[in-house]
């Protein structure tokens, strides 16, 4: 939603794009016309910049925040993202969960440079790629792998957990 519909007012340097495409949005929502079998589904990561219009009390039936996930839900998401990789042995899982506290969606990127360092560490090991693909069965990726890359792709921090904590309290504040 904050892709379609940021605050209006700014300077996108879209030619008053966003300020026409958030009009028509809002018009089609709150049309003349009674739309049935009609549902309105939009998510966000960033709920500070959507336009306050599509914010107001009847335009959303419902607003659901989802929370950050728990060590438990982090595991599962790293154990789908790190499912057919290489890992070394001494890849610990549940470490990962304990260490990724505050990351959401960014746990899927933290798989992602890990792999990512480790074929580069792979490829600078051997620079012949006939060699380097003849020895594929040595590339690992290790916990070293993953504390590199979780240097590099920080969790959400502590004021941006809050703001979305104060986001989802003023919409539940707000009767629909």
């Amino acid at each position: 939603m904050d892709a379609i519909a940021p605050t209006r007012g700014g300077d996108h340097g879209d030619s008053h794009v966003t300020e026409r495409v958030i009009s028509q949005f809002l018009t089609e929502m709150d049309g003349l016309e009674i739309l049935t079998n009609v549902v309105v589904i939009a998510a966000t990561n960033r709920p500070d910049i959507i336009d306050p219009a599509l914010l107001r009390p009847g335009r959303f039936d419902r607003v659901l925040y989802v929370p950050p996930p728990d060590r438990e839900s982090r595991l599962q998401v790293i154990k789908i993202h790190t499912k057919k990789k290489p890992l070394a042995d001494d890849v610990n899982l549940d470490e990962l969960a304990y260490k990724t506290d505050g990351y959401t969606v960014d746990i899927a990127s933290l798989s992602s440079a890990a792999v990512m360092l480790s074929l580069r560490e792979h490829i600078a090991k051997y620079p012949d790629s006939k060699e380097a693909e003849k020895l594929k069965e040595d590339l690992k990726i290790t916990m070293k792998h993953f504390e590199e890359a979780m240097k590099k792709i920080r969790p959400l921090s502590t004021q941006e957990l809050e703001m979305y904590k104060n986001v989802a309290n003023q919409f539940r504040s707000t009767k629909i």
